[in-house]
């Protein structure tokens, strides 16, 4: 049986989410995989922040450098988002020779040639499968069992505060504002969620899943955008008589050997594969020159559903790493 030592920076939900992860499925995960996983650290500074979880306190400490150079520790897992002091966070842990896990996408996205590199240089690896879609296993399948093919389309509903919106003024023609509210409230959307229903976030994704099918790199800025926030009812009414429904597409493809990439509220059919995702689902849908059409469903959020994706990350690198 071999321990694998992890350190999660940053407690908040989805520190949290991995963690009890760890802790529900560790036994089943040492029966598949013959690896022990434990968190051996927690770099968070506000320790006494009400959790559905209790950590022994001895596990907590403010000081990143002392995880680093710590040489007991196998894998450090970023998740205090955004681009710094996060990237940098990043780089430091590869330099030290510890494999990096993230869910941080805005980091991935400005900063993708730096963290790989760094990665490189250190003989680490880093992995990133919760940046795109939660749980949903996009990343893998583009970079392994997909990678044979050619991809013509990438084409998704990668947020689920804004499909969780759109969803429920299309099938209950409730306002805007009172959707966003009980979003909120459920915890689909941040308190500012402009991020979110300006499609910041689902560009932040688009951009780096357009690294991985086209293997070229398209900055965020470079991504024309349109939020949601500018649906009106009228739109939906007009789209339901037209027998289509709106959706907050990002989608990427190659026409004439250049990248043609967007983030919108789109109309579509009612038989696209996509139309029928709803609430805080999401879907990602793939075109390959052999694959044809497919399409990865499920929960694009949430701490359990972003905890899976990052827990196998962690095994991915252990068993890499045997």
């Amino acid at each position: 049986m071999k321990t694998v030592h992890i350190a999660i920076m940053g407690f908040g939900n989805i520190g949290v989410g991995t963690y009890q992860g760890i802790e529900i499925n560790h036994d089943a995960i040492a029966a598949k995989t013959g690896l022990d996983l434990k968190v051996a650290k927690i770099i968070e500074i506000d320790i006494d922040r009400p959790r559905p979880v209790s950590p022994d306190r001895s596990l907590f400490t403010p000081d990143r450098m002392e995880v680093f150079q710590d040489p007991s520790i196998d894998v450090v897992v970023e998740l205090i988002g955004g681009v710094e002091p996060a990237t940098t966070f990043m780089i430091e842990a590869l330099k030290h020779g510890k494999h990096v896990v993230t869910a941080n996408k805005a980091a991935i996205a400005a900063n993708y040639e730096q963290l790989t590199d760094a990665a490189n240089e250190a003989g680490v690896l880093f992995r990133f499968e919760a940046s795109v879609g939660g749980g949903i296993p996009v990343i893998n399948a583009i970079t392994t069992v997909l990678r044979s093919n050619r991809f013509e389309e990438v084409t998704g509903i990668m947020n689920g505060t804004t499909n969780f919106i759109l969803t429920q003024m299309t099938q209950a023609g409730r306002p805007y504002a009172d959707v966003l509210k009980e979003a909120q409230e459920k915890g689909f959307a941040e308190a500012d969620p402009t991020a979110d229903v300006e499609g910041i976030d689902i560009a932040n994704k688009l951009s780096i899943l357009i690294s991985l099918c086209f293997g070229e790199r398209v900055k965020i800025e470079d991504i024309p955008t349109t939020g949601m926030s500018g649906v009106t009812p009228e739109d939906i009414a007009q789209a339901k008589a037209e027998g289509k429904v709106i959706k907050m597409l990002a989608s990427a493809s190659r026409e004439n050997g250049k990248i043609v990439c967007s983030v919108a509220p789109v109309r579509i059919g009612t038989d696209h594969p996509l139309a029928s995702v709803s609430n805080e689902f999401n879907a990602i849908y793939l075109k390959g020159n052999i694959l044809g059409e497919t399409m990865l469903y499920g929960k694009g959020a949430g701490p359990l559903p972003t905890g899976s994706a990052i827990i196998g990350d962690i095994i991915d690198i252990a068993t890499h790493t045997k």
